[in-house]
This record gives structure tokens, sequence and C-alpha cells, in this order.
């Protein structure tokens, strides 16, 4: 599951196989960009803001992805087999000499002027992984509503940039509250905790290939992923539910023991299924 960290992957993926390169050929398998090709454009940089993609050519040009919940950017030596889904996933592709970038399931894809990025990612909040993290402005930015859930606000993307359904059940868990305590409620000492320790689990795991929050050796996450089975501190089994309007899937973890605050009403209805198996225990 995309979220700032893996997207911080994705353009250092993207950066070091394309920069300073000029692309032999481009394939864009979108109506709207069908007929373009960017051959013999440059590639300047690719950098991730938030969850967001921005590819830049030469021409002040920007080639704008987001990865949603199931986008992905494949790189692959010119030649080698592209592995990443079946073909009719593929939205685009970017050709240089000696590397192909291959993007599957992008649900948004772009063109635009780069002096006009702002457009797409003015009203994002200060990027955990970002030169512009401003711990105390995401932290206003967070607190600004106090009716608001908490993990409802983490997951605003204009508060601040980068966190998903993954570290919003995760640093829930390690503030000791439920995702669904007004932020309001959120302790003072707490509250002044969240900015510092958001970013460190996403800094933490920038470089990793497995997404890791414990510590431990044997478990990667407290609660994202592990319904029914013990929590790691108290062993009381995890629990799960919707959070949100159900317009979107957002499953979120939580230990009724060690986390206090709100919770839903036991027989919610869930409009998700687990379709993400992960390595914790």
């Amino acid at each position: 599951m995309p979220e700032g960290d893996t997207v911080w992957q994705a353009a250092r993926r993207l950066h070091e196989a394309l920069a300073g390169k000029a692309l032999t050929r481009s394939d864009f398998r979108v109506p709207k960009y069908a007929t373009v090709d960017l051959a013999g454009r440059g590639v300047l940089n690719t950098v991730a803001r938030g969850k967001h993609l921005l590819t830049r050519f030469e021409g002040g040009l920007s080639l704008h992805t987001h990865l949603r919940m199931e986008g992905a950017w494949k790189v692959f030596a010119a030649g080698e087999r592209w592995r990443g889904g079946p073909g009719h996933q593929i939205r685009a592709v970017l050709y240089t000499a000696d590397r192909t970038a291959v993007g599957y399931r992008l649900q948004v894809l772009e063109l635009l002027r780069t002096a006009e990025e702002e457009r797409v990612v003015g009203h994002l909040g200060p990027d955990l992984l970002g030169p512009d993290w401003d711990p105390e402005r995401a932290l206003a930015n967070v607190l600004a509503d106090p009716s608001r859930e908490l993990g409802e606000a983490l997951l605003d993307q204009r508060n601040l940039a980068g966190i998903g359904n993954v570290y919003k059940s995760e640093l829930c868990f390690l503030l000791g509250v439920t995702p669904w305590l007004p932020v309001g409620a959120l302790p003072a000492d707490r509250a002044e905790k969240l900015p510092g320790l958001a970013k460190r689990l996403l800094e933490a795991n920038r470089d990793r290939p497995v997404r890791q929050t414990t510590g431990l050796h044997r478990y990667d996450l407290f609660v994202y992923g592990r319904a029914s089975r013990p929590c790691l501190r108290c062993r009381t089994p995890v629990r799960v539910a919707d959070q949100g309007d159900g317009s979107q899937e957002r499953p979120t973890y939580w230990c009724p023991t060690c986390q206090t605050g709100p919770v839903p009403a036991p027989g919610a209805p869930q409009r998700w299924r687990e379709k993400y198996p992960r390595r914790t225990g």
C-alpha cells in the first residue's frame, strides 16, 4: 500500500534510472495523451511530494502521477521482460537507451507545465519526507478541527503529507489512543510527540524494502494487518473496523486495551477485505 515512504522510494528509483538521460520514446496509454511522444527530451529529476510523483523534463514539462492504492512504477534494463502486472494495467512507459520505466495501475496521470505544479500539489500540508517539513504547522493543521477523528485528520493530506492507513493505525497505537478519538481530546503531551514520531517512522522506512515500526525481529507492525492476533504488548486480540464515510477502503486497526478512546459499535458494517497479507507473525 503506497504511503509517503513507498512513494519516496519510487521517486528515487525513477530518478536514479532516468535523470540526466534523454528519452528515446514515451508511451502514454490513456486517451488524453495517446498521441504524445516525449522522445528527445532530457529527464531532469523525479521528486516525491507526499503521495504524488513529479517527473520533470527539459522544456518545462512535468509528468504528475499518483499511485493511490495499487499503483507502481517499475524500472527495467533495456530488453528485460517487464514484471508488474498484465499489459492492460500499464498506463505509461518511459524509455531511455538503457532503462525503461513502466507505470502500472496509475490512477492519476497528467502532463503539465512545470511552472504549474502547484496546481496539483499546492494544497498539500508539510511533507514528512520533504524539504518543506514544518512540525509546528503540521500539528496546528491536525488540531485545527477539535471534533474531527484523529485518524481522519492524519489521513488528510492537507494537514501533513505522507500518512496512509498503515501509519495512521501504527501512530495511534504508539500514542496510546484510538483513531476515533476527537483530536481535541488528544492529551497535550501526546499531541506534542505526534509530528516527530510520524517523521521518525517514515524516515526509518524510506530505505527499507519491508515497512517496520516495532523494532522487533519477528514482527514488522504493531497492529496493522493483525486483526484477531494478540497485541504485541498486552496480548489482547487486535481489532479492525472501517473508518470514514465508506467512500474509500480504510481498514483501521487498534488494541482495545493499549489504546483509549471511542471505537465503532460491535458488528458495524465493513466495506473492505484484507488484500495485503503482511509478515507480522
